[in-house]
């Protein structure tokens, strides 16, 4: 059976209770991941999507220039799975080497190598099915090279 995603409902607002419910046993890693994020300056700021017809969250970091100006940049996408979450991080194709240079394993170069170009977008997305914090080492060594592109 394929895994839904979850958090569909426009007006069931994406809560830790109602997030924690729907991951089941991979809540606690969840919560880690959110607790891990603060080490990086990084917010979720969750919206409902009208055009995928679900809530998810974008992972911000803010920052404020040398002349004062606020800014903020998407460092990666949040959904809500049936006991897991995904977190999507999109690179720009021109940093692709950049990437493939990154202390990662072979298996995330692989996975970035056979990554394809969205379309028109400049951009490759890295998807990555989290039940565990297995993957937490690479996917913030990605996460903090994608906060670093300004």
């Amino acid at each position: 059976m394929d895994k839904q995603q979850l958090l569909r409902d426009s007006n069931i607002e994406p809560t830790m209770e109602v997030i924690e419910e729907g991951l089941g046993a991979t809540s606690g890693s969840y919560a880690l991941f959110l607790e891990e994020l603060k080490n990086y300056e990084i917010q979720v700021d969750w919206r409902y999507y009208n055009d995928g017809k679900a809530w998810l969250g974008k992972g911000l970091h803010h920052w404020v220039t040398s002349r004062g100006t606020k800014k903020e940049n998407t460092v990666f996408w949040l959904s809500i799975w049936e006991g897991f979450f995904k977190v999507s991080v999109f690179i720009p194709e021109k940093h692709r080497d950049d990437v493939l240079d990154l202390p990662l394993t072979d298996e995330i170069k692989t996975m970035i190598s056979n990554a394809k170009q969205m379309g028109k977008l400049k951009f490759f997305p890295l998807v990555f099915d989290i039940t565990s914090n297995n993957l937490f080492p690479e996917i913030f060594t990605l996460i903090n090279f994608r906060k670093s592109l300004k």
